[in-house]
């Protein structure tokens, strides 16, 4: 009877148990055990066709790989320089099934320029997956062949060199602002919600300058596009650019570049931040990517949670600073 009596209790200890993990199993924020257990919107701040909305599409195998039960449906929500999309990841619920890309310097620069309903401290920060340094092209028609000439161009013809960028405060637009202080000239910002919108804009010669970014600059050259890109923004050559010379070389000092990582609502459970994170991390890594990435020409560059926090905050140094020297508009 003793032996019995204790045995009945150690069964039952055990279902207890038992039953105890598979509700926590189930609920992601108690222990993310199951998580995840239903499709996780990747919210995408950019039209389509785009450069951020490319490497999505390229990494979002390679999650899903990575991640058990992953399957992720893209939502591009672009408008307002990225407001749009930003704001839509901080305002979803921190459970893990909406994330998102956020792009520097928008990120930063738009809760400088204006009141927002989210800034950069809204989010959980994942990982960084792509710098992506910024490019000035032009028609293949254009006389204007280097910077130099851009210049004089500018020059000659104040307030009409139309310049296409992906809308108030992005790296685009601050490379022209720079660009224009840097060669003492007067030139007309176009903000559309997209890349791709800006390359439809200067193929069709509706613009003068195309400001983007050099992977995006290369998928546009590479698939035959007529457009001649002037240069890049980068201290030294990048390897898939190494025939286009610097800024720098050209004479004029400045460098931009836009960072893409992705990030969370602010509050997602420990374990559910930590499987998105390591499944960035070995997607990232994982060979099959870094060559899809090769043949978007996405410059690719992983930073850790730490590491891109570190990046953000030093990027919002130097764009609170530069906001003093050159406050950006719309106009």
């Amino acid at each position: 009877m003793h032996r019995g009596y204790n045995k009945v209790p150690a069964r039952g200890l055990r279902r207890l148990l038992a039953a105890a993990t598979l509700i926590a199993a189930g609920l992601p924020g108690v222990s993310g055990a199951a998580y995840p257990d239903q499709p996780i919107n990747m919210i995408i701040a950019y039209a389509p066709g785009g450069g951020t909305d490319i490497i999505a599409r390229s990494l979002i195998p390679f999650m899903e790989k990575h991640l058990e039960g992953a399957h992720f449906i893209v939502q591009n929500r672009p408008g307002a320089g990225g407001d749009i999309g930003f704001g839509a990841i901080a305002a979803a619920a921190p459970d893990g099934y909406t994330i998102g890309f956020i792009n520097t310097p928008p990120v930063i620069t738009v809760p400088i320029e204006r009141k927002t309903t989210w800034t950069v401290q809204s989010y959980d920060l994942l990982g960084n997956v792509v710098d992506d340094p910024g490019t000035f092209c032009v028609h293949n028609d254009s006389p204007i062949k280097t910077l130099a000439e851009l210049a004089a161009y500018s020059k000659a013809n104040p307030g009409k060199v139309t310049v296409g960028t992906t809308g108030v405060g992005s790296d685009d637009h601050l490379a022209m602002l720079m660009f224009e202080r840097a060669a003492g000239v007067k030139m007309s910002h176009i903000p559309f919600k997209g890349s791709s919108d800006t390359r439809t804009a200067i193929m069709g010669q509706h613009i003068v300058v195309a400001a983007i970014n050099v992977g995006e600059a290369l998928q546009y050259v590479k698939g035959g596009s007529p457009i001649r890109c002037l240069g890049q923004m980068t201290a030294k050559r990048i390897s898939m650019a190494a025939d286009w010379p610097t800024f720098r070389e050209q004479g004029y000092n400045f460098e931009m570049a836009s960072l893409r990582g992705l990030v969370a609502p602010k509050g997602l459970p420990p374990a559910v931040r930590e499987k998105l994170v390591q499944a960035i991390d070995k997607a990232v890594a994982d060979p099959a990517f870094k060559l899809a990435a090769e043949k978007a020409y996405a410059p690719v560059r992983y930073l850790g949670p730490a590491a891109y926090d570190a990046e953000l905050k030093a990027g919002d140094t130097m764009f609170r600073q530069l906001w003093k020297e050159i406050p950006w508009t719309d106009k």
